[in-house]
This record gives structure tokens, sequence and C-alpha cells, in this order.
């Protein structure tokens, strides 16, 4: 049930790729005549945002399983929660500072000029590394997605919860590189002002976990995991 909220939020938050990545995809090469391999560049387009999210979902599960361990994550699903709150709310003034600090800057100036050397090859392989590139690119939608995996503190569940938020945006993302103007400019407004209220449910349900609150899939109570050296010593002077 966890792992496919992250299918949800992909789904539910795919508009807002369409806005933020939509003329990648619009743009995208191809050097087929059939329209078989024009579609098979679009799918191999998608699968390498999937693999790149779910290579995401590796590195922050790696993350959430040590914090896990040590038995802080309802502190950090809370923390995740407030964060998420807080850059709602910020002003836009402030998210566009943040965009604009250098080293930011830097990773997406270097991301889109490799993006742009794949372009001129055109190839099937050049359309897979093109979406491998376009998923690092940086957007908050990814970061609340992260939040949301780093929170189940398992590396498996980090996987699949990201390989099921890329899938949730490839109909959306597909349909896109296939179809120009596929949703009308009214539509993608009214989408963009849903997202942060959709991000704010999902990050009152962060603060609901991280409270073990013992309310079933909202939040449960969550096993208070105790270091091996600890009950080691705990057992010792029951012994003395």
């Amino acid at each position: 049930m966890e792992t496919l909220s992250g299918l949800a939020l992909g789904f539910l938050g795919s508009l807002h790729c369409i806005g933020m990545c939509g003329p990648i995809a619009l743009a995208l090469p191809s050097q087929s005549n059939s329209k078989l391999g024009f579609y098979l560049g679009r799918v191999l387009y998608n699968l390498g945002r999937v693999l790149t999210y779910s290579v995401m979902g590796l590195i922050i599960g790696l993350i959430g399983q040590k914090i896990n361990l040590a038995g802080y994550q309802q502190i950090v699903s809370i923390v995740l929660g407030i964060i998420i709150l807080v850059s709602i709310l910020l002003p836009a003034r402030i998210k566009s500072y943040f965009i604009q600090l250098r080293p930011i800057q830097y990773i997406t100036q270097k991301l889109q000029s490799s993006i742009g050397a794949l372009f001129k090859k055109g190839s099937q392989s050049s359309l897979f590394a093109i979406g491998v590139l376009n998923g690092f690119l940086p957007c908050g939608f990814v970061y609340v997605a992260l939040a949301g995996a780093v929170a189940l503190g398992s590396i498996g569940k980090s996987i699949v919860f990201m390989a099921l938020f890329g899938l949730g945006t490839a109909p959306a993302m597909f349909s896109t590189s296939i179809i120009t103007n596929l949703f009308g400019q009214n539509f993608r407004r009214k989408v963009h002002k849903a997202i942060p209220v959709f991000a704010s449910v999902l990050a009152v349900i962060f603060i609901l976990r991280g409270l073990n609150l013992g309310i079933p899939y909202l939040s449960p109570k969550m096993k208070t995991i105790v270091p091996t050296q600890q009950v080691e010593h705990s057992n010792h002077d029951c012994c003395e």
C-alpha cells in the first residue's frame, strides 16, 4: 500500500512534469522511418527516466534504512512533513533564489549540455540516455517523491516507490512526446494549483506517521529498534 502511493503521486503530478520537462519530450529526435521505431524511442526515453528514479530510490533507501535502524524514522518523517509544508508556503521569489544558486545552476547547465549533445545523435540508445539524464534535472516534485521514499525506511520499498513514481508520470510524458498540446492551458493551470494541496496532504500524512498514533495505514505503530550493544548491556546487568 505504501509503495503504491508512489504510482499515485507520479500520476497526479505528471502534468507538472509536462510543464517542466514537456519541451524536452516534444523535441525528442527520431531517425526512424517506421512508426514502431518512433514509438519505441519514446518508450525508451521514459524507461530511462524510470531507471534514474529507481537508482535515486536505491540511494535514498540506503539512507532511510540507516535512519530506521538508528531509531530516528519517526523524527525524520515529522521533519520531512514540516519541510514540505514550509516549502509550499515559501514565497515564489525565495524559491527562485534557491533555483538560481550557483551549484544548482552548474548541475543544470551540465545536464542540459549533455542532453543537447545526445539530441544531435538521434539514435534509440541516445533517447534512452536522454531519459536517464532528464531524471536528474532539478525538480521539486521529484524531491517530494524522494521524501516519501526515505520515510519508508527500507531499500526495497524505496526502489519500488520511486520506480512506480516514474511509471506514474510515463503516460502523460509519453502522450506529450507524440501529441502537441495534449492538455489545454486552463486544465494545466488547475492542476498546478492542485499540486500544492496534494503535497500538503502528503506532508500531513508524514507528520501523522511520525507521531505513531496507532491508526491503521495512516499512522501505524512503528516498532522501536534497540541497538544490539544496548540489548547485550541490559542482559549483562540483569545477570549481575
